[in-house]
């Protein structure tokens, strides 16, 4: 489990009405379920704001899958963006009424052994 206290801060905003600086706090849990699969979800909530009225709350469900040296992460979304300066303070999709984005990455594990 994670908790995440949350600031983004942007520079630029498009619209005089929007904030610069906006706060969130964010939750998180991965379980294991076998030695190679993993279950995933976190959320993020928007504190009130500009931001909060005009935006959602950041919600996903994922699956880890290990295989050898790769690990695929498979997830759904109600967020279009994949970094923090988009899902947290630009989330529109509402999970709950079917707007959802599929996601995925797919790591590589090396280990750098001395000869």
């Amino acid at each position: 489990m994670q908790l995440m206290p949350t600031l983004i801060h942007r520079n630029y905003v498009a619209a005089a009405a929007a904030q610069n600086d906006v706060y969130a706090l964010g939750g998180a849990v991965r379980q294991k379920i076998t030695k190679r699969t993993a279950l995933t979800a976190d959320y993020y909530y928007l504190f009130p704001g500009n931001t909060a009225t005009n935006f959602r709350n950041a919600l996903g469900l994922g699956v880890d899958l290990e295989t050898g040296g790769h690990i695929f992460q498979l997830h759904v979304s109600n967020s279009l963006g994949m970094t923090e300066k988009f899902f947290v303070p630009e989330t529109t999709g509402n999970f709950f009424a079917g707007d959802l984005y599929f996601g995925f990455t797919v790591a590589r594990h090396f280990t750098i052994r001395p000869h």
